[in-house]
């Protein structure tokens, strides 16, 4: 061959099985030179992170027992060859891409907001608590439904199954199920940490004192305003009613 680079300049890739500019060169090393601090050109160079991480066999021809030179497929840590293509990679494959998407879109819509630690725990722990009833209530409707269509099968809490016309139709329902169980187990379990974060940070016993102290400010706001008023001795009797009873109105 003329023209190619020096050997120690030139590319350690492997025309593959289905390079179609030369069909000549499938499995001969790589005609260009390789980039600058790689072993690799252009066309085989593959960055780290995307890189399969599987390990070729002790039998490989070229490179045995070293890390796979293919593209892992997107979403995945492992190429075509190597299991990208079995269905449960794929499947957390799809998951993992949906993931990074709501990751950027986070970081690229969320924003800033005037908050405190203290008010965004509690915060976190409404909401929490808030989602972990509406959950509950949405499996519970799930598991009423199957109960009322199947009454022979035992009940658990996300794995109920229904018989339509003679035919087990319970893998579709028992995995429409299992995801918002998965879902209210998940954020309950997401409760229990914050509602200890919580308790750790004393939240509630911060509450309490504030609401003593502001309620002590009010007494003294009422009893000053009271003073200024000069009320009479029937007036002063009145207000330990009137007072509370407008005061209880406005916390309700």
């Amino acid at each position: 061959m003329t023209g190619l680079p020096p050997d120690n300049e030139r590319c350690n890739g492997i025309y593959g099985e289905k390079y179609r500019q030369r069909p000549e060169l499938r499995g001969e090393r790589c005609e260009q030179r390789k980039l600058p601090g790689t072993d690799f050109c252009n066309q085989h160079f593959i960055p780290d992170h995307r890189r399969c991480t599987a390990r070729l066999s002790k039998n490989h021809p070229t490179s045995p027992g070293q890390r796979c030179r293919c593209w892992a497929l997107k979403g995945q840590h492992v190429c075509g060859f190597h299991g990208g293509h079995a269905p449960q990679n794929k499947a957390a494959a799809k998951r993992r891409i949906i993931e990074e998407r709501a990751r950027t879109l986070v970081a690229t819509y969320g924003r800033k907001i005037e908050t405190t630690a203290v008010e965004a725990l509690l915060d976190e722990v409404q909401w929490t608590a808030g989602h972990v009833a509406w959950l509950r209530d949405r499996v519970q409707e799930i598991e009423a439904q199957a109960t009322d269509d199947d009454t022979e099968n035992p009940l658990v809490w996300g794995r109920t199954r229904r018989k339509t016309g003679g035919e087990d139709r319970g893998e579709t329902h028992e995995a429409g199920a299992n995801v918002w169980l998965k879902l209210y187990q998940t954020e309950r379990a997401h409760l229990v940490r914050v509602c200890s974060e919580a308790i750790r940070a004393g939240i509630e016993e911060r509450r309490v004192k504030l609401a003593e102290s502001q309620g002590e400010q009010v007494a003294q706001a009422i009893r000053g305003i009271l003073s200024d008023l000069h009320l009479t001795a029937e007036q002063l009797a009145l207000v330990p009613d009137i007072v509370p009873k407008h005061l209880r109105a406005l916390i309700s």
